[in-house]
């Protein structure tokens, strides 16, 4: 998948989605709650669609987002051709990732928009949350800091997402049973960025509601967190 709007276009996106989140009080017992849902544009319409929708060279899409709690969110991207890129915050995305309970904020924040591009496969999403800010913020620079990776247990190379005939066939649309949401496996390795950012996959519920997607925690985070988000693309 690419970062693109009328003047900045970036390469391929696969997004390992960072987020980092503070909790509104430390004294609260409620789960931590976090809502995803991936959006299409459709003839100039933003629309909401299955996370497990298998899009198309070209197509734009973006995340919305909200949480029960304050915090920090980023975005890193690992693509179907391989390489790491982290969408947000920077330039183009928006640099602002200061997010607040309730709110409800899309991934990219400013008007460009996320391009499906390169090979066919999956755009790995890692969404990494905390109770404290973490030093994961990029720096000034205007472009996506890049570099190869091998292939990982949640994107083998030559994997091509497949159609669920049993989902959505009235509309015909290809839908991934695979792709959306999904916990993170104890021994699958980390971008080097989680790493430093000692995250961990702890004990989070994956909840789909139909275009919704809620990643929750039963008890409030009290350290970084990490989950994926798997997006199919022809």
């Amino acid at each position: 998948m690419a970062t693109s709007n009328h003047v900045f276009i970036v390469p391929v996106l696969s997004a390992i989605a960072l987020v980092c989140l503070a909790q509104n009080n430390p004294n609260d017992t409620r789960d931590h709650r976090m809502e995803i849902t991936l959006q299409r544009l459709d003839q100039g319409v933003w629309r909401s669609v299955d996370p497990g929708i298998v899009c198309r060279q070209n197509d734009r899409v973006r995340f919305s987002f909200r949480s029960n709690f304050n915090g920090y969110l980023y975005v890193v991207n690992h693509s179907s051709s391989g390489s790491f890129e982290q969408l947000f915050p920077n330039e183009a995305t928006g640099r602002n990732n200061r997010i607040t309970a309730g709110d409800e904020y899309s991934v990219p924040n400013t008007q460009t928009t996320f391009r499906i591009a390169g090979p066919p496969g999956y755009e790995v999403i890692y969404w990494l949350v905390s109770p404290v800010e973490l030093s994961l913020s990029p720096g000034s620079k205007s472009t996506l800091d890049r570099h190869p990776s091998s292939p990982t247990k949640s994107n083998p190379p030559n994997l091509l997402p497949r159609c669920d005939d049993n989902l959505f066939r009235a509309r015909g649309e290809c839908i991934d049973a695979s792709a959306g949401p999904r916990m993170v496996d104890a021994n699958e390795k980390l971008p080097d960025t989680l790493t430093s950012g000692r995250a961990n996959s702890r004990e989070l519920l994956v909840i789909r509601d139909n275009e919704k997607s809620v990643i929750a925690s039963p008890a409030p985070l009290s350290g970084p967190a990490v989950y994926e988000f798997r997006l199919a693309h022809k």
